[in-house]
C-alpha cells in the first residue's frame, strides 16, 4: 500500500539571519518490535504534516552542525554534520522513537522512548556543494530501517546562499529521473510482503533467479531457515523483473515465540518481508 509522507525542509539561519545549514528530503521508518502477545511485528513509521526542528545548529570549525526534526507522537530524528578544511561528512543519525503511539504501535509489549544510533554511511561532500539524491537509499541498525529519497542537504553554507554545485549519491546517474517513493505495507503476518519499487529504466531480459539460502539466528540457535530463488514482477507502465541476488543480499529480522519475520535488502532500495 501507499503511505503518506511528508516532505521536511530546514533552512537555519546564523546571528545575521544567512542560511547556513539547508535541507529538504523524504523519509520513513519500518520498525520491528515485540508485541504483548510475544510475536514480532513490522510496521510503518511516517513523518506527520506537522514537523519542527528544534535543536537544529548551523555548526562551525569546533563545533559539529545538526539537523534534528520532532514529528508525531513523540518521535525525532537527527543527524550531525562535521566537516574539516575542505569536506563535510554526516557523522551519526539518531532516531527515537515512541511505542506510546498506539496508531503506530497499537500492541507493543514496551512502552516509551526507544533510541537507534547509527554512523552516516555516505562519503564526504566537498565545502560549498550541495549533496543531492534523488533514488531511495536504505540504512539498517538494529531492528530499523530508514528509507530516503529526494534528498538535498548542504551544510556550512557560505554567503547564505545554498550552492548550484551537485554531488550526486551513487543510486543518482545524471540522467536518471527520480523513483518512485518506496512503497511499504505493515508486515504483521509471515505471509505479508513489503516491497519498494525498483529504477524505473527499462529491464534487460531476466533469467530464472538463483536460488539463495537465508536464516536468522536467536541466540546461538537458528530460527528461520529459508532456500529459495525470487524474481519480483513489479506492476507500473512497463512491466518489470527484477531477480534478487543472493550473493548481494543481506538477510535481517527477528524471530518471536509464533512469528518470524525475515527482511530481504538487496542493496538497490528492493525490501522485501516474510
Amino acid at each position: 500500500g501507499f503511505f503518506q509522507s511528508y516532505a521536511v525542509e530546514v533552512d537555519i539561519k546564523d546571528a545575521s539571519n544567512a542560511t547556513c545549514l539547508y535541507a529538504d528530503w523524504l523519509m520513513r521508518f519500518l520498525i520491528t518490535y515485540e508485541s504483548n502477545s510475544g510475536d514480532y511485528k513490522t510496521t510503518t513509521l511516517n513523518l506527520s504534516s506537522s514537523v519542527t526542528h528544534n535543536g537544529s545548529v548551523c555548526g562551525n570549525d569546533t563545533q559539529a552542525a545538526l539537523v534534528a526534526v520532532q514529528f508525531g507522537e513523540g518521535h525525532s530524528w537527527s543527524i550531525n554534520i562535521t566537516k574539516n578544511n575542505e569536506t563535510y561528512q554526516g557523522d551519526f543519525i539518531t532516531l527515537t522513537y515512541n511505542t506510546n503511539d498506539t496508531a503506530v504501535f497499537p500492541d507493543a509489549k514496551r512502552k516509551g522512548p526507544v533510541t537507534v544510533l547509527v554512523k552516516d554511511p555516505l562519503h564526504p561532500v566537498q565545502l560549498n556543494t550541495v549533496f543531492v539524491c534523488h533514488n531511495a537509499y536504505v540504512i539498517e541498525a538494529e531492528n530499523v530501517t530508514q528509507i530516503f529519497w529526494n534528498v538535498t542537504v548542504q551544510a556550512f553554507v557560505q554567503n547564505g546562499t545554498v550552492s548550484k554545485k551537485e554531488s550526486r549519491c551513487p543510486a543518482d546517474t545524471p540522467t536518471s529521473a527520480p523513483t518512485v517513493p518506496p512503497t511499504v505495507a505493515n508486515v504483521t503476518t509471515a505471509s505479508t510482503t513489503t516491497l519498494s519499487p525498483a529504477p524505473t529504466t527499462a529491464p534487460k531480459p531476466v533469467e530464472n533467479p538463483d536460488t539463495g539460502n537465508y536464516s536468522l539466528k536467536s541466540g546461538n540457535k537458528t530460527c528461520f531457515l529459508a532456500t529459495v530463488g525470487l524474481q519480483l514482477n513489479v506492476s507500473q507502465d512497463k512491466p518489470l523483473l527484477i531477480n534478487i541476488n543472493p550473493k548481494t543480499t543481506i538477510a535481517d529480522g527477528a524471530c518471536g515465540n509464533t512469528t518470524a519475520t525475515l527482511k530481504l535488502n538487496d542493496g538497490n532500495s528492493t525490501l522485501i518481508g516474510f
